[in-house]
């Protein structure tokens, strides 16, 4: 019985060093394709048509998605503030609860956890599919580089088009809460937009739209990672897609709360 324990306690040691290893080198070579794509970031330009095809896979296509997330992700937090406040405070907060909400966390994080699963996943199979058979490899053999010709423009996509996203899901979110507020909770809908206009901070904007440049460097760098790592045939690549929406969505959560802690911190 004892000796079961030990075997026991002896795996999950060996279990727990795995992992902490395997994390470590998982930042490592993170660290190292990040920085050899700043390296390389000026030799962007070379291929545009490269970038735009990606931006337009992350922005145009996403879009869609974005405005039906952000739509209700408005109306159930308009609808939300009311059942909540109602008989508490002027009925002006419904308003500030809902672009507060949108500006600071629900657009920036719900439009991500999209572009995490859209995009992210998508990225990682593709580039998985290229590494198990070869074509990586292949363009390295015609002197290619794989950063420069993979990994820099679906970067350069996910930092300037999730941004974009998260601006029109700030507009799409707060359509949704106006319509709510108005045509189901019976609320004029100018104390809506009172309450919109007398608590906008510019500030807040700001800390929005650098969580959204985060979120698409993560998201884009992830998906690019474990699609270069992969091995394994096809049942690499499923892994690959899964590593990447897994791990792309909890450093959102991460990086969200990272961000908020040091902007208001103060």
């Amino acid at each position: 019985m004892r000796l079961r324990i030990r075997s026991a306690g002896a795996w999950i040691v060996r279990g727990i060093g795995r992992s902490v290893l395997g994390f470590f080198a998982h930042t490592t070579r993170v660290l190292m394709l990040a920085g050899n794509m700043v390296r390389k970031a000026p030799q962007v330009f070379h291929n545009p048509q490269l970038t735009l095809e990606q931006m337009v896979e992350v922005g145009i296509h996403s879009l869609p998605l974005v405005f039906i997330v952000s739509v209700f992700a408005g109306a159930t937090t308009a609808w939300q503030a009311k059942y909540q406040l109602s008989g508490l405070v002027n009925t002006n907060v419904i308003g500030t609860a809902v672009s507060k909400s949108l500006i600071l966390e629900l657009s920036p994080v719900l439009t991500a956890l999209v572009v995490a699963g859209r995009i992210s996943s998508s990225v990682s199979a593709e580039l998985a599919t290229m590494r198990v058979t070869e074509q990586i490899d292949a363009l390295v053999t015609m002197s290619i580089d794989p950063v420069r010709y993979l990994v820099l423009p679906r970067v350069t996509a996910g930092i300037v088009m999730v941004p974009i996203l998260v601006i029109a899901s700030i507009v799409f979110g707060i359509f949704g809460g106006y319509v709510t507020t108005v045509y189901v909770s019976n609320i004029a809908g100018e104390k809506f937009l009172t309450g919109i206009h007398f608590f906008f901070y510019v500030r807040d904007v700001a800390v929005g739209l650098f969580k959204a440049y985060v979120f698409g460097a993560v998201t884009s760098l992830m998906g690019c990672y474990f699609g270069f790592i992969a091995e394994g045939g096809a049942e690499g690549v499923g892994r690959a897609a899964i590593r990447a929406f897994v791990t792309s969505s909890v450093l959102i959560l991460i990086a969200d709360f990272a961000v908020a802690f040091v902007a208001f911190s103060t």
